[in-house]
């Protein structure tokens, strides 16, 4: 859950995105704004992008990689969104030796 900042601060929505498609519409429409916040739907948004393409063991790491390049095109402007996608490939790459379970739950 994501809070839409378009409304505030006349009033509170949360908005449910439980896909990567999801999460880069809410950074593209401004429903996610300053860095920080960026930042961690950016991350936020790998993890649910993975869960919905249930990657095997073998092909989760190029998946997360496609996803990550997928979300970097919601703000081609935002540092923080790059800035933590590459922390996750960074992390990602760290686990690469293990299942897509085991480095879902690290991540």
């Amino acid at each position: 859950m994501l809070i839409d900042q378009t409304l505030l601060p006349d009033e509170l929505k949360l908005i449910t995105c439980r896909t990567a498609e999801e999460v880069w519409h809410a950074i593209k429409v401004l429903q996610v704004r300053g860095a920080p916040a960026i930042g961690v739907a950016a991350a936020y948004g790998l993890i649910v992008g993975l869960d919905g393409k249930e990657p095997t063991d073998a092909n989760w790491l190029d998946s997360l990689a496609k996803t990550a390049e997928y979300l970097a095109t919601s703000r081609p402007t935002a540092v923080n969104l790059f800035w933590a996608l590459s922390r996750m490939r960074q992390a990602a790459d760290a686990l690469a030796r293990f299942s897509w379970t085991e480095a879902r739950t690290a991540l």
